[in-house]
């Protein structure tokens, strides 16, 4: 009781992250499509006044997309946020947030100028109380209303176009699940009618760095609900696992005793409501998802279909995604080959990266073995297990990072599905994020793994790796240099040799040495290469 009273006054005074800004969910905001509200710190909007930041035009990416979204002008997501807001605050330094009060992920202090990098780790390692704990912070997430966010119920349309506002409340864990509902739903174009081929937030490039952007925003989250500044999203390694090892009362909650689809009553989860599972229904209503509660969180762990996802994966299934050297391919969807986001997302097979959708393997084998909420997209991060799932398929990307480090032009500038472009913004985030800002180390974000993080001298050998490499590619122009270089010392010195004794003549009794030889063991040689 104690905790929950605490979380709740924190929620009130500390901003969240999350979708529509309260302050900014109004007919004025919407009508002069503007939401840059004022810093509490010192009341001028964005914290102008201190610096912080400044209310701006959203400058968006005018770089082609690819074929598979033939419309224009029909989805509320296109080109986020410039359906609702056109102008949001734009942050300076290491400030981040819609009103620019907070600090970007990874730095910490009063000015953001505190650099700080925490550590996920392995459910398994967590003692008892940190295990426990981690439990009680998602049940208080799952009851404390989000103080600084509420959710849309109906499209920009619906609200006729900004005058007749239509959001309501929504608790601190279903934000998160409503966003990421909202980012792959289907696309309504009227009537019965609805576009299916669209997902911001997965088939394509973005997958990655969105469910990043996800976790670090509900980590952030808990912090602030908890006052536990320190903590962090447990993973679960499900690598050569036989069965879901978290499903029992102790972790993630076990099965109900007589509704094998169910959870066992022993768990707090149990109790928990699941929304936005409906999809069918809301299409053929022409809807949003209301956040209204639609039943208990369902799963039946392994009783999947066999032939779609046989097994968990596997050990030598990671080490084979990590070995594709190329980040994205052809057509950058779910049909791409060879694509190292493709393979883990599990729409290529892990051991040929040929394109596969009739299986599901990597991510997607979790989700299908879960067999039941987690396992329809929409709904999928009603059961908690997501993040502990995806917490670990986000060190599977670091992994990668780190293994080919690659270059930020790596990532598609052009011609990616809709809404995954480098410089394309993140649905349905607000602050503001661009995929490309993600594609880079976890640890410039703030955190690390536990079973990533290496001694000092590895360390050391990662930062001497890449300029390793590139002399590699240049060692026969170097070579060449060093033996110019050489002939052309030998002949100076010969010229030089040969001036001083026409000078000096050829009296070897008065010519001084060259060297003394006190100094001779101070002589050091520097090799071009």
């Amino acid at each position: 009781m104690l905790l929950f009273a605490l979380g709740f006054l924190l929620v009130i005074l500390q901003p969240s992250t999350g979708q529509f800004p309260r302050v900014c969910a109004n007919v004025q905001s919407l009508l002069r499509k503007e939401c840059c509200p004022p810093w509490d710190g010192d009341g001028s909007p964005c914290g102008e006044l201190s610096n912080r930041g400044s209310c701006q035009n959203i400058l968006l990416s005018q770089a082609p997309l690819g074929p598979q979204f033939p419309f224009s002008g029909v989805d509320d997501r296109e080109d986020w946020p410039s359906v609702f807001y056109n102008r949001t605050c734009r942050c300076e330094g290491n400030f981040m947030g819609f009103s620019c009060g907070e600090c970007k992920f990874g730095f910490s202090g009063l000015n953001c100028t505190e650099r700080q990098v925490k550590t996920r780790r392995n459910i398994f390692q967590l003692t008892a109380s940190e295990k426990n704990k981690f439990l009680a912070y998602l049940n208080l997430a799952k009851n404390i209303p989000s103080q600084d966010y509420v959710i849309a119920t109906g499209t920009y349309a619906q609200m006729n176009n900004g005058s007749n506002p239509m959001f309501r409340d929504i608790n601190v864990y279903d934000l998160f699940v409503w966003m990421h509902y909202y980012a792959s739903r289907d696309t309504l174009l009227g009537g019965s009618n609805v576009w299916r081929d669209i997902d911001f937030a997965h088939e394509a490039p973005g997958f990655l760095p969105w469910h990043r952007v996800f976790l670090l925003m509900w980590e952030r989250q808990i912090q602030r609900i908890t006052g536990d500044e320190n903590f962090t999203i447990p993973y679960w390694d499900w690598r050569d696992a036989e069965d879901c090892e978290v499903c029992n009362d102790e972790y993630m909650g076990g099965r109900h005793p007589t509704n094998p689809n169910l959870l066992s009553p022993a768990s707090i989860f149990s109790s928990w409501q699941v929304i936005c599972t409906q999809s069918e229904e809301y299409n053929s209503q022409q809807a949003l998802c209301s956040a209204t509660g639609e039943g208990p969180i369902r799963r039946n762990p392994g009783n999947n279909d066999k032939s779609r996802t046989p097994r968990l994966p596997s050990s030598a299934d990671v080490e084979f995604c990590l070995s594709l050297t190329q980040y994205e391919s052809g057509s950058m969807d779910k049909m791409a080959n060879y694509s190292f986001r493709n393979t883990l997302e599990g729409f290529a097979d892990p051991q040929t990266a040929i394109s596969n959708p009739a299986q599901s393997g990597l991510h997607n084998a979790l989700h299908i073995y879960m067999n039941g909420s987690m396992s329809q997209v929409q709904g999928s991060a009603n059961d908690p297990i997501f993040v502990l799932h995806h917490a670990f398929v986000d060190s599977i990307f670091e992994r990668w990072l780190r293994k080919h480090r690659p270059m930020l032009e790596v990532y598609p500038a052009a011609n990616a599905p809709i809404g995954h472009n480098r410089e394309n913004y993140m649905v349905p985030f607000i602050p503001l994020y661009r995929n490309g800002e993600f594609f880079k180390s976890s640890r410039e974000l703030g955190y690390d793994y536990e079973y990533l993080q290496e001694p000092a001298l590895q360390s050391l050998q990662d930062f001497l790796t890449p300029y390793l490499q590139q002399a590699r590619q240049i060692w026969a122009w170097l070579v060449g240099a060093a033996v110019f270089g050489g002939i052309v010392t030998a002949m100076l010195t010969g010229l030089i040799r040969a001036c001083r004794k026409k000078k000096g003549g050829t009296s070897s009794e008065i010519q001084p040495l060259l060297i003394e030889s006190e100094d001779y063991n101070n002589i050091t040689y520097q090799s071009n290469f």
